[in-house]
């Protein structure tokens, strides 16, 4: 009934009176699938992804003056902007221009209101400092930390503002798209919705929409040597978000032939440098509350296995006495709870198969059905509600560290629907475009600009651990780089969110991009996401006035249109 609601809600400006009387007479009849099949809708610009990076464009190509769909697969707006990842990624927030300064900005003033906070004293007290940026900026009247209800009713309002029509659905993985030539001809969501449009926009985390369209893409990580890089492929085991010493690898400590600890491999799988097909370790960005008044206690899961925190209770005894999440504060008591050492909320290893990816059996999580995803995004969730219940409650978790983190529970008035968890795991990584431009570790760096610059970066080359392996006797963590660049921002080119020439002419990719693994991890931040997708809705449109295809775009009169609605470039 709550996704009927919403579905009137968005639609009933777009929709005539006779089908919304037939869609609800037939959703309680049991037949609302049925009759969605049937549905067709048409737009200029359709935009598959609810993300940051999806409103922002949708938001962008409607200010142009086109129709727009925007394709919502978890009914939310926003999401890891506004699914807890509250303490923002920046580096640098010169880099914010048009939709995404207007977004933090609309967050600065909603807390300029004393009556936005708690109390008086929290507004005052909160900390002056965030993630690469101030937390509420006087002098550029931006903010960098916020909560997610928050983020979620500013992204209602801009596309509530814009005229954007919102669709529910999820793109079709095995039939999703119907090409004529090198164009997209519509897009089929999983009930049979058809999608009708002259240009799209994949906006997903996961990239579906470029592979159901036929597009070159890569998942995993590079060697170094394919793009004369330094910070890609396997790492071996680098300190950062380290376990500690002295961890024994098997069962029964000691005892080899009692086999692995479950998610620890017996070897690294190449050499450094190498080439691999694993994906950087997923979770969801909790957030938690220690406000007795507006908590909720954190019971153990229904799946709750105590082998599955082995590891935890090994770096405990090893000497590991915090760092097991990340309390960053949101107003109001809350937080952004990361991942934050070696053993925390990343579930390392449960996004792909350690089988070879030519195996028949094999999977990761760009390969599977959304109703797979659901089941180890579940997984996801019971490992982090695991992990906070056995550190508040465990016998083998010493006193001292049960009673610091005893305080802390899910806020009542997030996520109301979900049982105040967050909407969106985290996925890092997905597939990553292969263009005519690959952005690099050299681009991030400096050392080679390009000349087609729709938006900037400025983050650290960050990507999380991928692994667990044995390495001298003892568990070690692998994966894990963070590179700092500075907070000095870089170019990020046009040709990297388009195909390949012939490949296809109407799609515009701004988060999976063209881009190697770690370069990636820098530009891969919810800001730039939507900086990208306010650039791919621009181009979208001009394709569109002009009758071209996006990679005939004329870049000085895009560069021209971005600089006039804000962009920094």
């Amino acid at each position: 009934m709550h996704s009927l609601k919403n579905m009137i809600r968005r639609n009933c400006t777009k929709i005539s009176i006779a089908i919304l009387l037939a869609t609800v007479v037939n959703a309680f009849a049991g037949n609302f699938m049925m009759l969605a099949a049937s549905n067709t809708h048409k737009a200029d610009v359709i935009v598959y992804g609810d993300a940051a990076v999806g409103v922002s464009a949708a938001v962008q190509a409607a200010r142009m003056g086109k129709s727009v769909i925007l394709v919502s697969q978890y009914g939310h707006l926003g999401g890891l902007t506004s699914s807890g990842l509250g303490w923002t990624d920046i580096g640098n927030s010169s880099i914010l221009g048009g939709i995404s300064r207007e977004f933090y900005h609309r967050v600065y003033l909603h807390y300029q209101d004393p009556a936005a906070w708690s109390s008086v004293e929290a507004m005052e007290r909160f900390p002056k400092r965030g993630q690469g940026a101030p937390t509420f900026d006087g002098a550029t009247q931006l903010a960098s930390v916020f909560e997610p209800k928050v983020a979620e009713k500013i992204f209602e309002e801009l596309v509530a503002e814009s005229g954007v029509q919102v669709i529910e659905g999820r793109l079709n993985l095995s039939d999703g798209a119907d090409r004529e030539g090198a164009r997209i001809k519509a897009i089929r969501l999983e009930d049979g919705t058809v999608l009708e449009g002259s240009m799209f926009i994949d906006a997903s985390y996961e990239g579906d929409l470029l592979e159901e369209a036929g597009v070159s893409f890569q998942v995993g990580r590079e060697a170094n040597e394919e793009y004369g890089e330094t910070g890609n492929g396997i790492t071996g085991a680098l300190p950062t978000n380290q376990l500690p010493d002295g961890i024994d690898p098997y069962v029964v400590p000691g005892n080899p032939k009692s086999g692995l600890l479950a998610g620890v491999n017996p070897t690294l799988g190449g050499e450094v440098g190498d080439a691999d097909h694993r994906l950087q370790a997923f979770c969801y960005r909790m957030v938690l509350t220690d406000d007795p008044d507006s908590r909720t206690i954190i019971d153990k899961p229904k799946t709750y296995q105590e082998a599955d925190y082995e590891i935890l209770f090994r770096a405990i005894e090893a000497g590991q006495d915090s760092g097991f999440f990340k309390t960053s504060p949101m107003p109001n008591a809350k937080t952004d709870s990361n991942n934050a050492s070696g053993i925390s909320t990343d579930y390392i290893g449960m996004n792909y198969s350690e089988l070879a990816p030519d195996h028949p059996d094999y999977w990761d999580w760009t390969t599977l059905s959304h109703e797979e995803r659901e089941a180890v995004a579940a997984k996801h969730r019971d490992w982090q509600l695991g992990l906070v219940w056995t550190l508040q409650n465990h016998d083998r978790i010493p006193e001292g560290i049960r009673t610091e983190l005893a305080r802390w529970g899910l806020p009542k008035d997030e996520f109301p629907d979900n049982g105040h968890w967050p909407y969106n795991l985290y996925v890092r990584e997905g597939r990553r475009m292969i263009s005519d431009v690959v952005m690099t570790e050299r681009h991030c760096r400096g050392r080679e600009v390009v000349h087609d610059s729709i938006g900037k970066g400025a983050y650290t080359m960050d990507s999380h651990n991928t692994q667990r392996f044995v390495s001298n006797g003892m568990v070690k963590n692998e994966g894990d780089i963070q590179v700092s660049l500075g907070g000095e921002p870089y170019a990020i080119s046009y040709r990297a969110i388009i195909p390949r020439k012939g490949e296809c002419e109407n799609l515009l990719v701004p988060w999976c991009l063209s881009s190697t693994h770690i370069a990636f991890g820098s530009i891969r931040m919810e800001p730039v996401g939507m900086i990208l997708g306010q650039s791919a809705a621009t181009a979208a449109s001009l394709a569109i006035d002009e009758g071209v295809s996006v990679q005939d775009v004329d870049y000085d009169k895009m560069k021209e249109q971005l600089i006039a609605d804000g962009q920094r470039l």
